[in-house]
């Protein structure tokens, strides 16, 4: 951080900046987890099949996986208090558009607009948190938004549910409006530019390959969870998403002015807490979807019992970041990592055993201390690795790793889904072979076989985690710093201190 920006810094009151821009996180959040819980509605109402509703959540994920590698470029040529207030305001008018729909396609249409507001929010807030804070104070700062970012899925779902239940789905959207143009007024007022802004030079071929790269290869990996991984369609999106990141990938380290700076991966810490990172985020998105599937579908339970079901546990973690963020800053992220790593996947572990008499409390408690694990892994882990990256990467970082994030949930959920679907059928065919238990009926072979799919999946959320609960032991405590040194290199010296 240069002397000037640092002494800048230092005089600007941060508390109402990171207010702020929080509550403009927990509304793009929260708009991001409300949707799914209405696709049984909106399937009515528009008279759509499931395959086209889900393009409401799709969608929005793909454009927020090709706006959010652009951000680095944004949160270098643009202001901070310019960058917030303008994806504020594309989000509120992706939010009027939406409530006012008659009609699917100005519905999605309104969608894809929110996620292009809201894309931005997430790495320009920690940019934000890099730029004011130093590195022995981020976890604490970073623990707030942690808890945002976990609060409004926490309470997504069950207020979704609620809101369906008693009022008509665009209730959702004419309920944020009024927030979004707080945010707004309070931007004018208390937002302060706290980056050096750089004349940079947008690279449009990069741009375009990381469009087509990131758009493409996010969407064979959606649609491999409702298709098969066999299928054309499939198959050649993901091919060609793979090629044109590996051009991409290519003009970014011979380009003098990357849109993207892939140099960030010579910091040790950060290459580690990267992969880390993705182990943690595939376990996490594939509990958001597993559970709700093995609650609705195979137990019958609506989406507001099943929402208020994992509400105690999702609460849990919300106001455990805080504090998790301030033992980041006195104790470091390794024996976090571990020790959540460690609670994550002895209760994961209860998950693989599920039947259709497994009793409500016991969900509650596996549920609950699943989420306080994953408490400890998921902002503290982030940190470490963007502690180590000089200033001048901080954007690029912020940027790469919640590109990453979002590729790992895609990926991790198409996974999971494949291996939940590929063992159900498997399954099926043995209880049929064997006639079922007790004379089962069709339907209840159907749901036996469906629950001991889920059982695989969970399994194999454990084997991702022993990989990320490995890979924990080698992180190491280390300050913002010039040094670059692969990440081989640090996983040697560990081994040789122990």
């Amino acid at each position: 951080m240069s002397k000037g920006l640092e002494s800048k810094s230092s005089s600007i009151k941060k508390g109402p900046i990171l207010f702020i821009m929080i509550l403009g996180a927990f509304l793009a959040t929260l708009n991001q987890t409300v949707m799914s819980v209405a696709v049984p509605e909106l399937m009515v109402d528009f008279n759509i099949s499931a395959a086209t509703a889900q393009w409401l959540t799709t969608g929005y994920m793909l454009v927020n996986g090709v706006l959010i590698p652009i951000t680095a470029f944004l949160m270098q040529r643009f202001t901070t208090r310019e960058l917030f207030q303008t994806s504020m305001w594309i989000f509120l008018a992706g939010t009027i558009i939406s409530a006012i729909a008659t009609d699917f396609p100005v519905l999605l249409t309104g969608r894809l607009i929110q996620a292009a507001g809201a894309g931005i929010i997430m790495p320009l807030l920690m940019n934000v948190i890099l730029t004011l804070f130093p590195p022995n104070k981020r976890g604490a700062a970073m623990g707030l938004v942690g808890f945002a970012i976990i609060f409004a899925p926490a309470i997504g779902p069950t207020l979704a549910g609620y809101i369906l239940e008693n009022y008509p789905w665009e209730t959702m959207f004419y309920g944020m409006i009024p927030f979004t143009i707080i945010v707004i007024i309070c931007g004018y007022v208390y937002l302060k530019n706290v980056s050096e802004r750089v004349y940079a030079k947008i690279d449009l071929t990069s741009v375009a390959l990381s469009t087509v790269g990131f758009g493409v290869l996010l969407y064979g990996f959606s649609r491999a969870g409702s298709q098969s991984w066999s299928s054309a369609e499939v198959l050649v999106s993901i091919i060609a998403g793979i090629l044109a990141l590996v051009l991409f990938t290519w003009r970014q380290i011979v380009s003098q002015n990357p849109l993207l700076d892939l140099r960030a991966f010579k910091y040790n810490m950060f290459s580690l807490t990267t992969i880390i990172n993705i182990a943690v985020t595939i376990v996490m998105y594939a509990d958001m979807m597993l559970l709700p599937l093995y609650l609705q579908n195979a137990r019958g339970f609506t989406a507001l019992e099943s929402g208020l079901l994992m509400l105690p546990g999702s609460l849990l973690m919300g106001f455990m970041m805080p504090i998790t963020g301030r033992l980041f800053d006195r104790f470091g992220a390794k024996w976090l990592s571990i020790v959540g790593m460690a609670i994550t996947i002895a209760t994961t572990i209860g998950f693989i055993n599920l039947t259709d008499s497994t009793s409500y409390t016991y969900l509650v408690l596996m549920s609950t201390g699943r989420r306080f694990g994953m408490a400890m892994l998921l902002m503290p882990i982030t940190t470490a690795g963007l502690n180590q990256l000089p200033a001048r990467l901080n954007a690029h970082g912020t940027a790469i790793s919640n590109t990453i994030k979002q590729v790992a949930g895609a990926v991790g959920t198409s996974l999971l889904v494949t291996v939940m679907t590929n063992r159900t059928k498997t399954h099926l065919q043995e209880i049929m072979a064997t006639g079922g238990a007790d004379g089962a009926t069709q339907k209840h072979m159907i749901m036996e076989a469906s629950i001991q799919g889920i059982n695989d999946a969970y399994l194999v959320i454990v084997g991702i985690g022993l990989i990320g609960l490995l890979l924990s032991f080698f992180i190491k405590h280390v300050a913002e710093t010039s040094e670059e040194k692969s990440i081989v290199n640090v996983i040697k010296a560990t081994v040789k201190e122990a």
